[in-house]
């Protein structure tokens, strides 16, 4: 059973070759596929990304084949390879999973450093307030480090996700300037999307970034757009499981998103 908690705001369609829905609600999230395809080795893409623009202009995601670390900021889709160069991605680009939304934010906070990562979570979790509610969120400003990863391209047949991971190129940006952009979830939405934080940085010149692991803020700014519906559209053959999960997938979650 779906938590129902998640079913006050869940709507799930069915993903069919261009044949996704144009929607530019506010304060509704978009998400092609779920986190524990991903986790199964689902990484064939099948929405392009000029299909994804028509669902937000901010969010996070990966690319087919699982190639590398996709940071979307002010409607331009990037790519993160395995060094944390950043490259633009071609609208004809498909994508495996990808969360998305059109950001108007309705909360604003300056941080003020030095912020340890578990900090930085804590005062991030301060502005969110409420533990059960959704939001998308945008931290820019300057970091003392910023440690992320990113992860190669994958060829078939694909194995699971957290052991793709293993073979993650994790790096340190020291003293840098730049946005991280991702969203907060519940934990009881963990499956769907990770529970918690799942943020990706680009550097302010777009030419560094990945998947965040940890950081040490300088100061910083920010802000959060509170959600109120989430949107997933399954590729086929993907199924919506319960985001009740067992004690072994929620370890495979925590090695594949936060280990490193």
């Amino acid at each position: 059973m779906i938590d129902e908690r998640l079913a006050t705001h869940l709507h799930v369609a069915s993903l069919r070759h261009r044949d996704l829905h144009p929607e530019h609600e506010a304060h509704v999230l978009f998400q092609a596929s779920t986190i524990s395809a991903l986790l199964e080795g689902a990484y064939d893409g099948d929405v392009t990304f000029e299909e994804l623009a028509e669902h937000g202009d901010q969010g996070l995601g990966t690319l087919n084949a699982l190639d590398g670390e996709m940071i979307a900021l002010d409607g331009e889709f990037y790519r993160a390879d395995v060094d944390g160069l950043v490259e633009l991605v071609s609208p004809s680009e498909r994508t495996p999973f990808a969360a998305l939304a059109w950001f108007e934010p309705s909360i604003e906070r300056h941080l003020d450093g030095p912020l340890e990562h578990d900090r930085f979570l804590r005062e991030l979790d301060a502005v969110a307030a409420d533990p059960d509610s959704t939001c998308a969120l945008r931290v820019d400003g300057e970091f003392e480090r910023v440690r992320a990863r990113s992860v190669p391209r994958q060829l078939p047949p694909y194995r699971p996700l957290d052991e793709v991971v293993a073979d993650q190129r994790v790096f340190e940006l020291g003293d840098v300037e730049g946005s991280m952009v991702g969203f907060r979830f519940p934990a009881y939405a963990d499956g769907v999307e990770v529970g918690g934080y799942h943020l990706h940085f680009i550097s302010a010149d777009r030419t560094r970034g990945g998947h965040v692991l940890e950081c040490r803020v300088t100061r910083a700014t920010a802000r959060f757009d509170l959600a109120g519906e989430l949107h997933v559209e399954l590729p086929p053959g993907i199924e919506l499981d319960s985001p009740q999960l067992d004690e072994a997938t929620s370890r495979a979650i925590e090695r594949a998103e936060r280990q490193g």
